[in-house]
């Protein structure tokens, strides 16, 4: 029955796909019953958005032998950055060979006794082209819920990265709860991220979750101010010409636990996890200034009982300097402290 589920494809439709793939619930069910229903995420990191590795590359710059690095730096959880929709071909099925890569990357954190968050990453689409994008991402949840059924118990889904541009709350919580559907339909107790709107109040009260799954987390990103996060940024028109800021007042401060507190509140009261999915500032400010916001920031999700995964590991943002092979001391001094 699992072989069969495995291989239900997606071009028959989505609406019949599902039914059939609801046959399989009950004999998936026993390979998730080990499974942790909330695993302890912990201190994270992200890797492999921009890396070569999908196409073949090796080392390319990340190589799989950081992984140890990270988890003997005292991280618990790493967040993998996968963007899908390009490796999807006609009726949006994607490439066996990239799915096999994906496979080994999954394989090697968790021989380092790391958790492995699989985020489907197309921000860019899907804050664009809502449509194109529902297509596409119920598409893909429905081959990955297939393919890793009663499979890596550990594993955990993200269904989409910053949700927000053209979508609405109330259209995002739609199409979260299709790609919920569809994820538990053969994953009846994966543990599963789902994403808080992507803008600038947080509106997680907009949050729209099926009462009865309890195997899931609530997320959201924090890159507050974004002038100071953001200075320098090459990439933006804006930011490029921003700097040097500061940030360390008490008024920093206070504005930052507002934010976290309006998410703790709802947390409280819905009894949903939080997990602060990105946090970081760009290598153009202030180091001191730096240090100050991301050790602020990390202390403050730990106080709170949230887990965090700091944006990113190599490339911009980075706590890993590629070419040396080494940490950044001042960053891993901020986002683990010795001893802590």
């Amino acid at each position: 029955m699992k072989a069969i589920c495995a291989r239900w494809p997606v071009t028959l439709g989505l609406a019949l796909a599902i039914s059939v793939l609801a046959i399989c619930r009950h004999a998936e069910a026993a390979g998730q019953g080990t499974a942790p229903a909330l695993p302890r995420l912990g201190r994270g990191i992200n890797i492999l958005g921009y890396d070569g590795i999908w196409e073949g590359g090796r080392n390319a710059p990340f190589r799989l032998d950081n992984l140890t690095a990270i988890r003997n730096a005292g991280f618990s959880h790493v967040r993998i950055n996968f963007f899908a929709f390009k490796f999807m071909g006609p009726g949006n099925l994607l490439d066996d060979i990239v799915l096999r890569r994906l496979d080994a990357v999954i394989e090697e954190v968790l021989a380092r006794n790391l958790i492995p968050v699989l985020d489907e990453h197309d921000t860019d689409v899907c804050q664009r082209d809502v449509s194109g994008c529902a297509e596409k991402l119920k598409a893909f949840w429905m081959q990955i819920a297939a393919r890793y059924a009663g499979k890596y118990p550990r594993l955990v889904f993200e269904v989409l990265n910053e949700p927000g541009g053209q979508m609405t709350s109330a259209a995002w919580s739609a199409l979260l709860n299709e790609c919920l559907g569809v994820i538990r339909a053969t994953n009846p107790r994966r543990a599963v991220i789902a994403a808080v709107l992507n803008i600038d109040d947080i509106p997680v009260e907009d949050l729209v979750l099926p009462s009865d799954d309890r195997n899931l987390i609530v997320t959201f990103h924090y890159y507050a101010p974004i002038r100071f996060t953001h200075q320098g940024a090459p990439w933006s028109e804006t930011f490029s010409r921003v700097g040097p800021l500061d940030w360390g007042t008490l008024e920093d401060e206070r504005k930052a636990l507002a934010n976290f507190e309006k998410v703790r509140i709802w947390s409280e009261r819905e009894k949903r996890p939080i997990y602060l999915g990105e946090f970081g500032v760009y290598e153009a400010a202030p180091a001191e200034a730096r240090t100050r916001y991301l050790s602020f920031v990390a202390r403050t999700a730990e106080r709170l009982g949230w887990a965090w995964a700091y944006w990113q590991f190599d490339h911009d943002f980075a706590a890993f300097d590629s070419a040396r092979q080494s940490w950044k001391p001042e960053i891993m001094r901020a986002l683990i402290p010795a001893g802590r």
